[in-house]
């Protein structure tokens, strides 16, 4: 049973056009994932809802709208959080 709270690196990187984001969560709670751009413009929400403890939660990011660049993804759940960075290459 997952006890921290973590982020993995998102696979593959870099990527073209979708990419996997997996996740651990010590407590079940109010969890969002967002991507930003390069300049902190949030480009999308993968997840924003009540998400149980216990398991790896893993999503799929599909970018095919998104032009080649550097990204940021930023998983929150109450006080804690955790932002990685990731690479789409067209």
């Amino acid at each position: 049973v997952p006890k921290l709270f973590s982020l993995s690196d998102n696979y593959p990187n870099p990527f073209n056009p979708s990419t996997t984001i997996e996740f651990t969560l010590p407590t079940t709670g109010r969890t969002t994932l967002k991507i930003f751009s390069m300049l902190g413009h949030e480009m999308m929400t993968l997840v924003d809802k009540e998400l149980s403890s216990g398991t790896a939660h893993r999503y799929e990011l599909n970018a095919e709208q998104f032009p080649s660049g550097i990204y940021f993804y930023q998983l929150v759940q109450g006080n804690q959080r955790i932002v990685k960075r990731m690479m789409l290459l067209k």
